[in-house]
């Protein structure tokens, strides 16, 4: 794509000169002669640079220099003149101005200026274009209903201080509920620190979490800043806050009561300003009658509890996740893009993916790398990914005790006999020989809701 550049300048002569030399440079011009006019010319030309006089009838220079950043701040101006002065040049550069130039103006000034603005802009257009890229590697993608139920909710949140405790099953996006909360937060431009606790040993989660001083331990060569003071102004996302020490524990709910920290071996304590968001995939009632986890900081910390579905809830969400990993893995991950058929789509629908989206993600990636033709086919799902496993499997088997397998069992058994029925609650009752108002408090139970 050509480049843009305005020219601006009162001198007939100069604007002509300008035009010439640029358009030999293969470049797009316009030439105005006037600052109220350039004002009109860049709303309609957005171009990438432009040259202006200073001095000019009307509205001058510096006066139009002002009101084009105000139009746009990331205007990138030259300004030229043929009475420069010092005292000229920094109101300009005060008010914005890329450079300056005097008059009578050098050919290869000009074309060195062009030459650094030029790749300035296209830096800037390349980092915009990669913080998008990244930005969108966090968004949560879906239109089912219960997908639709988070996000409402993180709409809801986000804007408030209170902190969030996320439940899900391993790889089913807790992290990106995590991030969504913190993007649609007042902390959005402050640090997302996030601590896996499950990854790190009981005897390093302390040091980890509030920092350590040097000599406090063997191996603590130096002072360490913990991950409460990094997030300081920001959000903290404790995950898999349910494999925490109790110790630890005890020393997180003094920092949510006290807004403080003490590293190890400090004797003074460091304020900070953090919103903790925690997340688990363990039930953290039970944790509390076996002694595991701290009623209190649970309390603390389930202010507003966000579930995140299993992707087995939300098959109808797996086209849109497969196209977000399609495009992801070919700007990230350097892999040559192929469309899915409808049949592979259909057939990746079909399977339980109890390892959730990190699973499918997986399998796309594989599909990707594996398959020769120019397209991933039905074949291809069911050559590199193996047969679709029994209904009922994926979700069973992620459960930790004998209650919890025969609620997920029935669970699963209803919801699937409400799928094959349309979602006809009598029908479906009438079929089960159950009274119809018992059904309802089992889909009400379960949170049973259908997928759109």
């Amino acid at each position: 794509m050509a480049k843009r550049v305005l020219v601006v300048d009162d001198e007939k002569g100069v604007r002509e000169a300008l035009r010439q030399l640029l358009e030999y440079e293969e470049i797009e011009v316009r030439a105005v002669d006037s600052g109220t006019e350039a004002l009109k010319a860049y709303a309609e030309f957005l171009p990438h640079l432009v040259f202006l006089d200073v001095k000019m009838a009307g509205i001058d220079g510096l006066e139009t220099l002002a009101q084009l950043r105000a139009l746009d701040e990331r205007a990138r101006v030259v300004m030229i003149s043929g009475h420069g002065t010092i005292q000229t040049a920094v109101e300009a550069t005060r008010l914005g101005a890329y450079d300056f130039l005097e008059k009578p103006l050098d050919t290869d000034r000009i074309l060195l200026t062009l030459r650094n603005a030029f790749v300035r802009s296209d830096l800037e257009a390349e980092n915009e274009r990669l913080r998008t890229n990244v930005a969108n590697q966090f968004d949560i993608v879906g239109t089912s209903r219960p997908i639709r139920d988070v996000l409402e909710t993180i709409a809801k949140v986000a804007p408030t201080p209170a902190r969030a405790l996320i439940l899900g099953e391993n790889g089913s996006g807790k992290e990106l509920v995590a991030r969504a909360l913190h993007a649609g937060s007042p902390r959005a431009a402050k640090p997302f620190v996030e601590v896996n606790c499950a990854a790190i040993p009981n005897e390093l989660i302390e040091s980890e979490l509030f920092g350590h001083m040097k000599g406090s331990f063997t191996g603590a060569f130096a002072d360490r800043a913990g991950k409460f003071e990094l997030a300081d102004g920001g959000t903290l996302f404790l995950d898999e806050v349910g494999d925490m020490s109790i110790e630890a524990q005890a020393k997180v709910l003094r920092t949510l009561q006290e807004g403080v920290i003490t590293r190890i071996g400090a004797a003074a304590t460091t304020s900070v300003d953090v919103r903790v968001i925690a997340a688990t995939n363990k039930n953290l009632e039970e944790e509390i009658e076996a002694g595991r986890f701290r009623q209190d900081l649970y309390y603390r910390l389930n202010v507003v509890p966000i579930e995140v579905p299993p992707l087995r809830a939300r098959k109808g969400d797996i086209p849109l996740l497969v196209e977000r990993f399609v495009s992801d893995l070919a700007v990230f991950g350097g892999l040559k893009s192929k469309p899915f058929t409808e049949a592979a789509l259909a057939a990746l629908q079909q399977r339980n993916w109890p390892g959730n989206v990190r699973e499918l993600r997986n399998a796309v990636e594989r599909l990707l790398i594996l398959s020769s033709g120019p397209d991933v086919d039905v074949a291809d799902v069911e050559r590199f990914t193996g047969p679709a496993a029994d209904a009922s499997v994926g979700a069973l088997v992620q459960c930790e005790t004998f209650e919890k397998f025969k609620q997920e069992a029935e669970r699963t058994f209803l919801m699937g006999k409400l799928q094959d029925h349309d979602w006809n609650v009598s029908e479906t009752a009438r079929k089960l020989a159950m009274p119809r108002s018992n059904l309802y408090k089992k889909i009400e139970k379960y949170g049973l809701r259908r997928q759109r």
